[in-house]
């Protein structure tokens, strides 16, 4: 549904609303072509300790942009590099065509003494937003009226994620590919885990970017509709700013948008129009988002060595046909293990379980191009390990500002 621009102005009604949010849900269509996306974190060679600069950052922007070749660019609230790479056909297509870009972007960056570090969370800098957008600066102060300021400045200014981005397939299929893309949740996050150093201490925990992901959202519920979940989800979530004409306006409580959309509460002392709920839907981080598309929000970044397998075990997993059922009843027990995910990782022996047999999986149905990096992950998730345990290893040998300089070079 297209929301024309007189009526983008104009108050919406609930069943307005309700329709516009089915309308950008699912979009049918063929399996196959994959989007990705990757966020690092910005290394001053000189001072990795410091943190980004906005106006060192704006100023790299051109340099960024003219390596990225097809690759979008944006700066995330703590300075993070966020490249987008273009849909492809195919995962192979996907990972070749933004590790090459993403190699030269470091490369050009190295050109002005600094680079990249692809980890999950930054693990020597305290977070520190720096990113100007009035949609930030109303996000942090939303999460701090509401509790939820720690989590809410290490979300926005500290982690840095892989994004798998895959085609919501045909609508007979809808419900169990996104009932199966929430259950592999769990444990690909275990598996890709990433971020257990987080702002110079060691946390203990795996993903220290899913714990503080965890603190802000709920996650929509497996069912037989999932666009009718995503419709309930999207209307029971907070709104946390009010928009117009470039400026963003913090919502200091927590207010559902359905109490917003039926009059039950009046922000900005007005009703929403669709452009509000355009921007409400912007603010849903769901570990599955729905956005015609499936976006699977729930991988932490690992160093190039790993990373590509990561999102090819996903999109096998997902897109394989032969593999999705065989995963359906390994992921189904433990789809719901976010804390133990997020805590204990493959210390958990439910998840490393589901993990070994995942990339096993996968390992025999990916395309051969990534069939070595994926049986690579196999092993090191046979050791019981994840990324991150041979990033803790080395911070343990050299100390966290001389690993983090080592990830940035590139």
């Amino acid at each position: 549904m297209t929301v024309r621009a007189p009526l983008a102005l104009e108050p919406i009604s609930t069943e307005a609303a309700a329709d516009l949010i089915r309308d950008t849900a699912l979009r049918p269509g063929a399996v196959g072509r994959v989007g990705l996306e990757l966020e690092g974190q910005f290394v001053e060679f000189a001072a990795p300790g410091v943190g980004p600069d906005w106006s060192r950052l704006t100023a790299l922007a051109p340099v960024i942009e003219a390596a990225a070749g097809d690759s979008a660019l944006t700066f995330e609230p703590g300075g993070q590099v966020e490249l987008s790479g273009p849909p492809a056909d195919d995962i192979v297509t996907a990972v070749e065509t933004l590790r090459a870009d993403a190699q030269r972007v470091r490369l050009a960056l190295a050109e002005h003494d600094a680079g990249l570090a692809w980890l999950g969370a930054d693990p020597l800098r305290a977070p520190r937003r720096v990113n100007p957008r009035p949609r930030y600066v109303a996000m942090a102060q939303h999460f701090a009226a509401v509790g939820a300021g720690r989590a809410g400045a290490t979300m926005m200014c500290s982690t840095a994620a892989l994004q798998v981005n895959l085609e919501a397939g045909p609508v007979d299929g809808w419900a169990d590919r996104v009932t199966l893309a929430q259950r592999l949740g769990p444990t690909l996050c275990a598996l890709s885990a990433c971020s257990r150093w987080l702002s110079g201490s060691d946390t203990g925990s795996p993903s220290a970017r899913e714990l503080a992901w965890s603190g802000l959202r709920e996650n929509p519920r497996p069912g037989p509709d999932p666009v009718e979940e995503w419709v309930r989800y999207a209307f029971a979530a907070p709104v946390m700013f009010c928009a117009d004409h470039g400026d963003a306006r913090p919502v200091m409580s927590r207010v559902p948008f359905a109490d917003w959309v039926s009059g039950r509460v009046r922000l900005d002392d007005r009703l929403p129009t669709a452009r509000d709920l355009t921007n409400h839907l912007s603010t849903l981080f769901p570990p599955v988002r729905l956005r015609g598309y499936l976006e699977l929000r729930y991988f932490d970044v690992s160093p190039p060595r790993w990373w590509p397998a990561v999102a090819a075990v996903a999109t096998v997993l997902l897109d394989d046909p032969v593999a999705a059922d065989a995963v359906h009843d390994v992921v189904a027990p433990v789809g719901g293990l976010w804390a133990q995910a997020a805590r204990d990782g493959l210390r958990d022996p439910r998840l490393a379980a589901a993990a070994r047999r995942c990339t096993e999986i996968a390992a025999a149905r990916v395309p051969a191009q990534l069939r070595t990096a994926v049986e690579d992950l196999a092993e090191l998730v046979a050791s019981g390990r994840c990324p991150g345990d041979l990033v803790a290893e080395r911070i343990a040998e050299v100390g966290p500002a001389a690993t983090f300089a080592e990830l940035a070079h590139a």
